[in-house]
């Protein structure tokens, strides 16, 4: 089984998305979930996204023809994502969403899975639900900590994942206290802890992005 990471994922053309939309704070860009998706499936296969968000991965999949289940912690999260399938399409795969933890995939059986592909939160640099949910990780601070329930979900994701098939995954660093933290890294280390493979490592630059000083944490 294989992991690849991505990062980095804003596009300058955010704007001219249709189907999409950038409203939800922190989606990865459709761009980088359809390359991910064309690159690592084929139609008819069963992919999972176990932290969905405002619902990118599932546009992709209905547009791409590939069966999904789309999974998150925070209700709010899989309302966006049912919303933003409403739309036609030449295609009509199978796409269940779902409020679930992305730690406990218990309906799915081991091995059953084509490719994963997903984009956390980076730890509570965007607070989802401002711990009214205590399961979601938007709410931990401390990046050990974050690491720890990474690598809970990584070992769930090994688990479903069929052998020779690949996981991708979209996660930035960050700081504290003003100094860099590699989270992209903490997060690689705990995917290969759990017995994952690194086949690439692709850096997705940001546009028109500042760093803030004075309001790093």
């Amino acid at each position: 089984m294989n992991w690849s990471a991505q990062r980095f994922g804003v596009l300058k053309n955010a704007e001219k998305w249709v189907t999409h939309s950038s409203k939800y704070r922190g989606n990865w860009s459709p761009d980088v979930v359809r390359n991910l998706i064309l690159h690592y499936s084929k139609e008819g296969d069963y992919l999972l996204d176990p932290m969905i968000g405002g619902g990118m991965t599932d546009i992709e999949c209905k547009l791409l023809n590939r069966n999904l289940l789309a999974l998150d912690v925070n209700s709010n999260a899989i309302l966006l994502t049912k919303r933003a399938l409403k739309f036609e399409s030449s295609f009509e795969p199978k796409i269940v969403v779902n409020t679930n933890d992305a730690r406990k995939l218990e309906m799915l059986k081991k091995g059953s899975i084509d490719f994963i592909l997903t984009h956390p939160p980076y730890a509570d640099i965007i607070k989802y639900s401002n711990k009214t949910i205590p399961e979601d990780l938007s709410n931990i601070h401390d990046l050990n900590k974050f690491c720890d329930e990474i690598e809970n979900i990584a070992k769930e994701l090994f688990r479903m994942l069929k052998n020779e098939k690949f996981c991708a995954v979209l996660i930035g660093d960050t700081r504290r206290k003003k100094l860099y933290r590699p989270l992209a890294f903490m997060t690689m280390q705990r995917f290969l802890n759990v017995e994952f493979v690194l086949k690439e490592d692709i850096i997705k630059y940001q546009h028109n992005y500042r760093f803030l000083d004075k309001k790093v944490a």
